[in-house]
């Protein structure tokens, strides 16, 4: 089995977790999260390079970066899941398996958050299972690259 390398994506304000509204978000932060994440992937044979930003073209390199480095995506966008335009062509256009997580149901939440920009161009969506979002997404992704192994 060859190991596997997943790119993930923290966007705006992720950085304040543990900290920013914790009966929505939870009390973990997300160096906790960072951290969990790696020790997930260490079992499933894989590693993950984790990367917040609160700037939507340092996403949008981070994504065209992980052409050759990475075989897939785990992404958190945040509020630019129902803004960016920008990152949902992006995802597209490097054509890696990518999957979309939150921390809260986005549609238990404000109508404004219950469009996603990167829904149309990923395998799936995992959100309203706080940081286990993430634990999920992960598995999935790994599970959708190794089923082409034999």
């Amino acid at each position: 089995m060859q190991p596997l390398s997943i790119l993930v994506l923290h966007g705006p304000n992720l950085n304040l977790l543990g900290q920013r509204e914790p009966g929505i978000y939870g009390a973990v932060t997300l160096a906790e999260i960072n951290r969990l994440l790696q020790e997930q992937a260490a079992k499933m044979q894989a590693s993950v390079f984790a990367m917040q930003s609160n700037h939507e073209g340092a996403l949008v390199d981070a994504i065209h970066e992980a052409l050759g480095q990475h075989q897939g995506i785990l992404i958190n966008a945040g509020a630019y899941t129902h803004t960016s335009v920008a990152l949902r062509d992006a995802i597209a256009a490097v054509n890696l398996p990518a999957i979309e997580v939150h921390l809260s149901n986005i549609y238990r939440r404000e109508d404004f958050r219950h469009h996603s920009y990167i829904a149309p161009v990923v395998i799936g969506q995992i959100s309203g299972f706080g940081a286990q979002s993430y634990f999920l997404g992960l598995q999935a992704l790994v599970h959708h690259l190794r089923k082409d192994e034999g």
